[in-house]
């Protein structure tokens, strides 16, 4: 085991959060779809069958921990993902196989 793996001058705070917020399965799914294309809140809450106001909760806490951030296009907010660190573990996740 290399000693480096438990040194005490590592934080691991922003990955920690990273893992965290990606825990619920909305914001999981949010994620994995904006990693495709960029979408509006309608289309995404259309597309995962929750009301508005759910949508919107989940986003605003992605936006706020920076997975993932809002362009505006006239009246209309476009959502992407801008964490490297969230793609690479989303990524991860769904092209895993069985075995690593």
């Amino acid at each position: 085991m290399d000693p480096k793996e438990f040194d005490k001058s590592q934080s691991f705070d922003r990955e920690a959060e990273i893992l965290k917020v990606l825990g619920h399965p909305v914001r999981l799914k949010i994620v994995a779809g904006l990693m495709s294309q960029s979408c509006n809140v309608k289309k995404i809450w259309e597309c995962l069958g929750l009301p508005q106001a759910t949508v919107s909760q989940h986003l605003a806490l992605l936006k706020n921990k920076g997975v993932i951030q809002g362009h505006r296009d006239g009246v209309e907010v476009y959502y992407q993902v801008t964490s490297d660190e969230a793609r690479r573990v989303v990524s991860t996740l769904f092209t895993a196989g069985p075995c690593g």
